[in-house]
């Protein structure tokens, strides 16, 4: 069983910049990051596999988000710059036992319980 606590979520101005961190209990290998709004589906935001060599990002995020995992701590973290308004959501971290970096919650089997961005203008 795999356990994920988030952290770093908060209030920003657009333009600003938050950091947000994983820390997992137990192995994992693919981590991901996913926001949801209100009334709306989950959304892949970006993923990085147990050795960081490979990494994918949401199109919208490109540029301004940067995935990135410390296996010694069992940590990963989500650099997010230059922040939208359009980016307020819950975040939530995602671990997955696949070796690729899947962009679908469905390959993603453990789950955290989500911390919360939120972006004015």
């Amino acid at each position: 069983q795999v356990q994920l606590v988030e952290s770093g979520g908060g209030l920003v101005q657009a333009g600003g910049s938050l950091r947000l961190s994983c820390a997992a209990s137990g192995r994992t290998f693919t981590m991901g990051w996913f926001r949801q709004v209100p009334g709306k589906e989950q959304r892949f935001v970006a993923a990085i596999n147990w050795s960081a060599g490979s990494t994918s990002y949401e199109d919208s995020v490109k540029g301004r988000f940067t995935i990135s995992r410390d296996n010694a701590k069992n940590t990963v973290n989500l650099q997010m710059n230059s922040l939208k308004p359009e980016d307020t959501a819950v975040y939530y971290c995602a671990a997955s036992r696949s070796f690729g970096v899947p962009t679908t919650a469905g390959m993603y089997s453990y789950w955290g319980q989500g911390t919360q961005v939120t972006v004015s203008s």
